[in-house]
């Protein structure tokens, strides 16, 4: 553990929540940009390691998507660059990875082209959904409504 200027020791590995990375690919609030920016060279030269998750890049896509209204090239791009920075461990890189392809090339929500790439990752062919439309798109997954039953009254 290194120790930071307030004389408390640095951990060697870190968790790294959405908004610090929001702060940094979107670059709008200047200090905390540069303290993220700051904070992944420290990951780069391997003084700490920082990890996120799946759920992180979900929100990131989701807050970039609905907040900030960028284009899904443009957020395939940045979860890109999360995904390739140095020492920056991201859980589930490669189905994530398959997941920005897939939202990006086939247009199609985030949410549903993660669990198409994990259903695939499982080998499972079959959705049952109310909601077919995205899941059609994606090769190798067939998409079903449950069948409807008709309630009887009690």
């Amino acid at each position: 553990m290194a120790v930071e200027p307030s004389g408390q020791r640095q951990p060697s590995e870190a968790f790294i929540d959405t908004n610090v990375l929001l702060r940094y690919l979107l670059d709008d609030i200047l200090e905390q940009a540069d303290a993220v920016e700051s904070l992944l060279l420290q990951a780069a030269q391997g003084q700490l390691t920082l990890r996120t998750n799946a759920l992180v890049l979900a929100e990131i896509v989701w807050t970039c998507e609905s907040y900030y209204q960028l284009s899904k090239e443009d957020i395939k791009d940045m979860v890109l660059m999360i995904l390739n920075t140095p020492g920056l461990k991201t859980a589930d890189r490669d189905l994530i990875t398959e997941t920005i392809f897939t939202y990006a090339d086939e247009n199609i929500d985030y949410i549903d082209a993660f669990n198409a790439r994990w259903m695939k990752q499982q080998s499972i062919e079959m959705i049952y959904t109310f909601d077919q439309k995205h899941y059609k798109r994606i090769q190798g997954i067939r998409a079903k409504a449950p069948p409807l039953s008709r309630r009887q009254n009690k």
